[in-house]
């Protein structure tokens, strides 16, 4: 069993646990993953290594609800066991000294963003974070971001925080500017990492993405997270999570995303089912 040992909400729907796994947190390194389990029963779900501290022994991950097994997982709290957490898996980013570095955090990508944004630092690079949202209530790690970044720049759909606009606009103008960038590393949805491997493109810039959403089982049996890179077949989970942007099909990517959304509506039904049922034996 792994405990809880902090919990916290970072945002709306999104939330924080750091959970005890000493052997997890003594090989975890930026842009891998973990899987996890509540219970017996649950399903096997992938989050990514936020952060990991190997003299505690603990590794965080951040979650967004978004289907049952999330939504059921935002229920524990600090103190709280789960029966599986298996990791790391996945292939680590490529850390190295490229030079400048543009690391591109949408939504809850930001957490994901961090440890890389932080190895990419230490390795001596200039970094400048894009950090975006769509409302100032669901921007997080803000501080967290500006301590690894030479630079940061805070955008919002609504331009309730930071800039108005989205993550490609300042991208977009920092390559027009001449300004050398020798690497674009995005991290957050799958439609928002599309757009900053387009912008970046027609420069020839070196992007990497992250195709953590596209996860299911986390081991390659499934096939759920098969996707199309430069012609070839490859498993996000396994291959990745990190690929050459340009060389994704994003179209059959976002498609494949779509595939089990019947029965992700039937399972979150059934899930609220059973918390009403709960709720209706509580009180009587």
């Amino acid at each position: 069993m792994y405990k809880i040992t902090y919990s916290e909400k970072l945002a709306p729907a999104v939330h924080l646990f750091r959970i005890e796994a000493p052997r997890v947190a003594q090989k975890a390194q930026a842009g891998q993953f973990v899987i996890l389990r509540i219970d017996e029963r649950g399903e096997r779900i992938p989050l990514t290594v936020a952060d990991y501290d190997r003299e505690e022994g603990t590794v965080t991950v951040v979650f967004l609800e978004v289907g049952k097994t999330t939504r059921h997982l935002a229920t524990l709290a600090a103190g709280d066991e789960i029966v599986t957490f298996a990791g790391p898996l996945g292939l680590p980013s490529h850390i190295d000294n490229f030079g400048t570095v543009v690391c591109m955090g949408g939504g809850v990508g930001v957490a994901a963003l961090y440890p890389i944004a932080r190895a990419l630092k230490e390795a001596n690079n200039r970094v400048i974070s894009i950090m975006g949202a769509r409302t100032k209530d669901l921007l997080f790690w803000e501080e967290e971001m500006r301590s690894v970044s030479d630079e940061l720049i805070v955008t919002t759909d609504d331009g309730s925080h930071g800039r108005k606009g989205v993550v490609t606009e300042p991208l977009k103008e920092r390559l027009d500017s001449g300004d050398p960038i020798n690497r674009v590393i995005a991290v957050g949805p799958a439609i928002m990492m599309k757009f900053c491997a387009l912008t970046s493109k027609p420069y020839g810039i070196e992007t990497v993405v992250s195709l953590n959403p596209i996860m299911i089982d986390g081991t390659g049996l499934c096939g759920g997270c098969r996707v199309s890179v430069g012609g070839a077949t490859r498993f996000a989970c396994v291959d990745g999570p990190d690929f050459d942007g340009h060389q994704v099909d994003w179209d059959l990517l976002l498609a494949r995303q779509r595939t089990y959304q019947t029965e992700e509506k039937q399972s979150q039904e059934l899930w609220q089912t059973h918390l009403c049922d709960l709720q209706e034996a509580g009180k009587r």
